[in-house]
């Protein structure tokens, strides 16, 4: 019986403006950092079953772009982009974070690895200007339930991934 890992990410608030996602991964740290910034991969596993993943940019450099753009079965498109501002492969990356279905709401997003005995640790720290900004976004506004029900689908996804070409 393998033992997963699903379901097991935390959201927690540690200020006015910033919200904190940790997960852990059954891998190293370098195969996380490809798998959550190669084109081929993030295609696989970044939807969590509801969309398919129309678009995947990602131009890997400092001031480089991202852009993802997912379709659900109902036809909605959801959205996120920006730009990298640091990368410290494998262990780190920085970039600006917007989700188009509240563009005014911006964050940096700061991704930091930290493996320890095969196991990686995940923690993305997204910090936004003010506190109405962080409570706009996905993670905190009404339908905050489904965007963290999709981040945990998405990241047992990565999970099931990484296991995979492990």
């Amino acid at each position: 019986m393998t033992v997963t890992r699903h379901g097991s990410a935390t959201v927690e608030f540690p200020s006015d403006r910033e919200a904190l996602i940790t997960r852990k991964f059954d891998a190293s740290a370098e195969l996380v950092f490809d798998v959550l910034t190669k084109p081929e991969h993030v295609s696989v596993w970044f939807t969590d079953g509801d969309e398919d993943l129309e678009v995947c940019e990602i131009d890997l450099r400092v001031g480089g772009e991202y852009r993802y753009v997912g379709v659900f079965d109902n036809g909605v498109r959801c959205s996120f982009h920006g730009t990298f501002l640091e990368i410290e492969r494998p262990v780190r990356r920085v970039e600006t974070w917007v989700f188009a279905g509240r563009p005014d709401v911006e964050a940096v997003e700061t991704v930091e690895l930290h493996e320890q005995d095969g196991v990686t640790t995940m923690t993305v720290l997204l910090a936004f200007k003010d506190q109405p900004s962080r409570d706009a976004s996905p993670w905190t506004a009404a339908d905050g339930v489904h965007a963290a029900d999709g981040m945990q689908g998405s990241y047992d996804n990565l999970e099931d991934h990484v296991t995979a070409l492990a």
